[in-house]
């Protein structure tokens, strides 16, 4: 480390492979293991493969050609998998989309990424392939080989992936083959302690180089519970992580607090993988203190920031568990960082670890740093830039922006880190959320931690309201704990502001029932801050200062 300069700790040789690789290879070896699990239906890694196979015949069938992008527009569902596998195998671009996008977004992003088809529940949707969550209205039988196609990993794309649109108009992100692959593997490096390595005929697997005491869920024996969206970076990939490592994902139909904490009992899950928000849920439902978890083994994080206050939760009530926090955006395929998982090693809650494999961070002046520059000191704010195999292509038919976001092989994150001495990345907040308070900079991700340190609160987010005087006053929405007394707002105010500087404390709390979100976990700070402007209502509590 040279200044606040990361590069990573592990580095393994990534193969030059199409996603295919991956899922072939898992095919031969998991077999007749449960790949997904959805109610009482169960889908093998070998039956994945075959059905997968079979959807790219049929895609070829009708006309799609390599390079042909088609859209996915499903919730989480066993036909998921198998479509997206399906795609790739027949050499087309999967543009993942929402569900829950309105009809007119939904339709201005499947033109925007040029669809040739796309398959969905919405039949009103131009060049649809219908399907009930389980079979296409293709006629499909599993085959044991897919389509001859030519894809050259380093250009062909494999997603479109749109970002979230919290902060402005979606983007779509291009990735390769080559991004996607080098982010599984990188990630399974790691998270379990494997490097790649090539099959007998030529799909890519990884072994185990760690030992049960480091890593004690060994591949081919993990189980999950897929609740991240699917069409999300950190659920796409999340999947693919999955099926290399061998484990068996319990597919959720969607978040319930009380069938999701279930399912952790009923299939002895070993890894919870989710955002802040899902796991502020989790921990406010009586159920977390009856059901059993102790089969889980590791919690992960990410979408965006936890709370130092809700990771020490987590770890007490799964005490053997490991609580790692990770971070990565759409542009970087999914993941930058993460907390290592060696059971012996250095970890330290609030920090999003270390880059993962083959990835390099640079910390730079927020205003003015470029790729090239000196890093800011350790332990000062700085803004990550990363490159890796793993970052985009570019934007999507957006040049301009694409230029501005790549910089001489470096990805602009737009986030704010601090590095530690022991070498651990922060994540202090977004370069759009720091807030100017009479020409102040305040950073909502501090004032957030004290908030949710406080035992009356559940979660909060502090945002800025406009203020000609002043500027952008802090303001929060906080969830308060069941049973917080009258005085509790008046009292944590009170707390916050004497720990802070004059300038960062609470100008305005409003006290909400939840906080807005995307799909994703996402606290929408934009959405956020326009309802408390127009709360008729108005704040629990204000200063009244300018």
């Amino acid at each position: 480390m040279t200044g606040s300069t990361l590069r990573s700790p592990i580095t393994i040789d990534l193969p030059v492979v199409p996603v295919g690789a991956l899922l072939d290879a898992a095919a031969r070896r998991y077999g007749d293991r449960a790949a997904l699990v959805h109610h009482e239906d169960t889908l093998t890694f070998r039956g994945l493969w075959g059905e997968a196979c079979a959807v790219a015949h049929a895609l070829i069938a009708r006309g799609v050609r390599p390079g042909d992008v088609v859209g996915l527009h499903l919730p989480n569902c066993l036909a998921w998998p198998v479509v997206y596998h399906g795609i790739l195998l027949a050499g087309g671009t999967v543009a993942l989309a929402s569900p829950a996008l309105p009809a007119e977004l939904l339709r201005d992003q499947l033109d925007d990424a040029g669809v040739v088809a796309v398959v969905s529940r919405d039949t009103t949707l131009r060049s649809v392939i219908g399907t009930d969550g389980r079979r296409l209205d293709l006629a499909t039988e599993p085959v044991e080989t897919p389509p001859d196609v030519e894809i050259d990993p380093t250009v062909a794309l494999a997603h479109l992936a749109y970002t979230g649109g919290t902060t402005g108009r979606s983007k779509g992100v291009e990735l390769t083959h080559a991004n996607v692959v080098a982010n599984v593997l990188q990630y399974v490096a790691s998270g379990s302690g494997s490097v790649p390595a090539p099959d007998v005929h030529g799909g890519i697997t990884v072994e185990q180089t760690s030992s049960p005491e480091e890593h004690p869920v060994r591949l081919g024996e993990g189980v999950s519970l897929a609740v991240a969206p699917w069409f999300h970076a950190m659920g796409t990939n999340g999947l693919t992580i999955g099926l290399v490592t061998g484990a068996t994902a319990v597919v959720q139909d969607r978040f319930d607090p009380a069938a999701y904490l279930a399912d952790v009992e009923r299939h002895r899950a070993t890894t919870l993988s989710g955002a802040p928000a899902m796991y502020h849920a989790l921990l406010a439902h009586p159920d977390a203190r009856t059901r059993d978890l102790s089969s889980v083994r590791s919690v992960t994080s990410g979408a965006s920031p936890m709370a130092v206050a809700q990771a020490e939760r987590i770890a007490a009530l799964m005490p053997h568990a490991v609580v790692l926090e990770g971070y990565g955006l759409t542009e970087a395929t999914m993941a930058l960082c993460t907390s290592p998982s060696a059971r012996s090693a250095h970890r330290r809650i609030g920090t999003v670890g270390a880059p993962i494999a083959n990835t390099e961070l640079a910390l730079l002046d927020v205003e003015s740093g470029r790729p090239g520059d000196d890093p800011v000191p350790v332990g000062e704010r700085g803004e990550i830039w990363a490159r890796g195999p793993q970052v985009m292509a570019r934007y999507h038919d957006r040049p301009d922006e694409t230029a501005t976001t790549l910089v001489d092989g470096w990805l602009r994150t737009g986030d704010i880190g601090i590095v530690g001495d022991d070498g651990l990345v922060a994540v202090v907040d977004r370069a759009k959320d720091m807030l100017l308070y009479k020409g102040y900079n305040v950073f909502p991700r501090e004032l957030e931690e004290r908030l949710v340190a406080r035992p009356e609160v559940l979660t909060a987010a502090v945002v800025g309201w406009p203020d000609d005087a002043v500027g952008e006053a802090p303001t929060a929405a906080v969830v308060l704990s069941a049973g917080a007394g009258p005085d509790a707002v008046a009292e944590l105010v009170a707390a916050v502001n004497g720990e802070v500087r004059p300038y960062e404390r609470l100008r305005r709390v409003f006290v909400v029932e939840t906080l807005p979100v995307s799909a994703a976990g996402k606290v929408l700070k934009r959405d956020l801050r326009d309802v408390l402007i127009s709360s008729a209502d108005g704040p629990a509590w204000t200063d009244g200062a300018s």
